[in-house]
């Protein structure tokens, strides 16, 4: 796995990451139970990619965002 995420790319992940995983957590997002494991799913998949600088789908679409 050759990283693939620049700085910035890793911090915005990071942050819509964590308000993604602790919106049903205080109860924003609603009663809806499908939305709510929806958006714990999304957001650990953001924080996961953060966290290993590397982006699946950015390695298939030849996106890189890091300095060479």
């Amino acid at each position: 796995m050759t990283a693939n995420l620049g700085t910035v790319d890793r911090l915005i992940r990071l942050v819509l990451g964590i308000v993604l995983i602790l919106l049903p957590v205080f109860g924003m997002i609603g009663a809806n139970a499908i939305l709510a494991y929806g958006a714990y799913i999304v957001g650990a998949v953001l924080v996961a990619t953060a966290a290993f600088r590397f982006c699946p789908l950015y390695r298939l679409l030849g996106i890189k965002t890091c300095e060479a």
